[in-house]
């Protein structure tokens, strides 16, 4: 595929192109304090062996997959990092992730290992008779000094390259440093243990807001762990720990709880949204046990939103839709989370008792620039009315965004221009304002 370099969109996954990535770089370069480097932290990955991809099954098949994993990618950085990062497709299937925060070298390439976890999960978009899997390879650095954000991606590129004459080296560090010791997963799993009998998975809330009115309407709420040596962990890196542990549920459980409990002190007319993980609807007593935590909080089931992935639901969806089903019937509203991130299949829509869909960000961001964004807005709500599902936009960071989708129909909103996420108590002051 031909990528557009003058619009600083990639036209198959919606991420950054090259020369959309290279211009952020520079301008968090020019950022920095006099005297100082920008923290900036990058990775480039390769998808390994995709060519085969698309001999084994077309390339229509084979952009499915970029549309997935560029998707994976973005969510993964969106859980992990705090402040700004970028996602961006370099040329046929090689991305770069970037991210201007301050970052361990033990924990960039901790964060890469784990991006590649996630990235090697079977491919939900290709129907085969046996999975799909993509391995990546990739190169990691840490911003120096007088460094031009070209040289930062060649210099990428060409630890990538290097690592071709290697093949069980999957991860590199520019500086020609070999990689760090791999962190032991049983420590890992042990540290998460130790995390939760201490307490110390934090839960924050990120404000929704009111199209029409502009009022404060919910929030939803997102787990996280300080790492004594990582630092901060997000809840899909946790989440894979707790998989790889066989504590993903007693985390989930553990994380809604406290999400419930946090929340109970709110104005009875907020709103709380939840993350729902395919562990949680494969377990047959979610329901109940969600609802005893909903009334231990004193929270009734039609103030919680359930926000649910299209990766969540790749694994048996008939069971999906009838836990989905059993939750929507005790009262609590149900949204398709991430809408646009990845090759949706539609009969998500038509199968489960959905009350709305929440866009991804992805889907928000040129808005303002690219009259086809806007085109594909337009048809996504059209369609939602059809289905009589309200529409969420979510990653709103400029008022132009958000003029555009209260215009056009979007009944919520959530992003920085709002509200970065908080603590329970920093919300309680936040809707007092």
């Amino acid at each position: 595929m031909e990528l557009h370099e003058t619009d600083g969109q990639d036209r198959l996954t919606g991420v950054f192109n090259a020369h959309a990535a290279i211009q952020q770089l520079g301008e968090w370069q020019a950022g920095a304090d006099p005297g100082q480097v920008a923290p900036i932290h990058a990775m480039l990955l390769s998808l390994k062996r995709f060519s085969a991809v698309n001999l084994a099954y077309g390339k229509a098949a084979g952009d499915r997959a970029l549309v997935e994993i560029a998707g994976r990618i973005t969510a993964f950085a969106r859980t992990e990092f705090d402040r700004e990062w970028l996602v961006a497709r370099v040329t046929g299937s090689t991305f770069l992730i970037a991210a201007m925060e301050a970052s361990s070298r033990e924990r960039w390439q901790w964060l890469a290992e784990e991006l590649a976890l996630d990235i090697a999960r079977p491919l939900a978009s290709i129907e085969a008779p046996a999975p799909v899997r993509l391995w990546p390879r990739m190169a990691l650095l840490r911003a120096v000094a007088g460094e031009s954000p070209e040289r930062m991606v060649t210099r990428l590129g060409e630890a990538l390259e290097s690592g071709r004459h290697n093949p069980g080296k999957r991860f590199c560090w520019v500086d020609g440093t070999r990689s760090l010791p791999d962190r032991s997963a049983h420590e890992l799993e042990a540290d998460l243990i130790s995390a939760l009998g201490r307490d110390e998975i934090a839960i924050v809330y990120q404000p929704q807001f009111c199209t029409e009115t502009g009022a404060m309407v919910g929030a939803e709420a997102l787990a996280r762990w300080e790492h004594p040596t990582l630092g901060r962990v997000g809840a899909g890196a946790m989440l894979a720990i707790a998989e790889r542990a066989d504590h993903i549920g007693q985390l989930s459980r553990h994380i809604v709880r406290k999400a419930l409990l946090g929340a109970r002190d709110w104005p009875q007319h907020l709103n709380i949204s939840l993350n729902v993980t395919s562990t949680d609807l494969a377990a047959s007593d979610f329901a109940e046990v969600l609802a005893e935590a909903a009334n231990e909080a004193g929270i009734a089931p039609e103030r919680i939103i359930l926000e649910i992935t299209e990766q969540a639901l790749v694994i048996e969806l008939d069971r999906s839709a009838q836990r989905l089903q059993e939750l929507a019937d005790c009262g609590m509203q149900v949204v398709l989370d991430d809408f646009g991130a990845g090759f949706c299949n539609f009969r998500y829509l038509t199968m489960l008792p959905l009350t709305g869909l929440k866009l991804d960000r992805s889907m928000i961001e040129n808005l303002a620039d690219d009259p086809r964004d806007l085109a594909v807005l337009r048809g996504i709500v059209a369609m939602a009315r059809a289905l009589d599902l309200y529409v969420l936009a979510e990653g709103v960071e400029t008022e132009a965004q958000k003029e555009i989708v209260a215009a056009e129909g979007c009944l919520k909103w959530q992003g920085f221009l709002g509200a970065r996420p908080m603590s329970s108590g920093d919300l309680a002051s936040f809707t007092m304002r």
